[in-house]
């Protein structure tokens, strides 16, 4: 399947699987933000940037989109931009919840995570961006110059 079939396929399972009473945003917004992570699950992150960036555009200040794309500048090791990710994140992801249970961890640094879209996750999403900020500074100070 092209690759560009596969991005829409994962949104239209983002659509399908997304409860009436979702509470944290909208169901279309749920699927490209979950889409986006499932690209940074199989590796392909400048697929996943796209989405993420595109999110972005239409919802500036969305806390996981944040947090995710953050992931992707932990990668590159860009731990600059990552980080005003995070912090830019921060403070709007108050009462927002998520599943730990589906993790994905950009080289043991940053982790990504889906949006929750049956409002069940049990974990505070400000918690985990602190956590991801922790580790970010700790990955930029031991690698210096790059």
């Amino acid at each position: 399947m092209p690759k560009a079939g596969l991005v829409i396929l994962y949104l239209l399972l983002g659509l399908i699987l997304a409860a009436p009473a979702f509470t944290q945003g909208d169901a279309a917004l749920a699927g490209k933000i979950n889409a986006g992570y499932e690209l940074l699950e199989q590796g392909k992150f400048s697929e996943a940037r796209k989405v993420y960036e595109e999110v972005l555009k239409q919802h500036p200040d969305h806390p996981l989109a944040l947090n995710n794309l953050a992931s992707i500048f932990c990668k590159e090791r860009k731990y600059d931009q990552s980080l005003a990710l995070l912090r830019r994140a921060l403070p709007k992801a108050g009462g927002y919840k998520i599943t730990l249970n589906r993790v994905c961890n950009v080289e043991g640094v940053c982790a990504a995570y889906p949006l929750s879209t049956d409002n069940s996750g049990k974990e505070n999403l400000d918690d985990v961006i602190k956590s991801n900020i922790l580790m970010v500074n700790m990955a930029a100070a031991g690698r210096p110059g790059k």
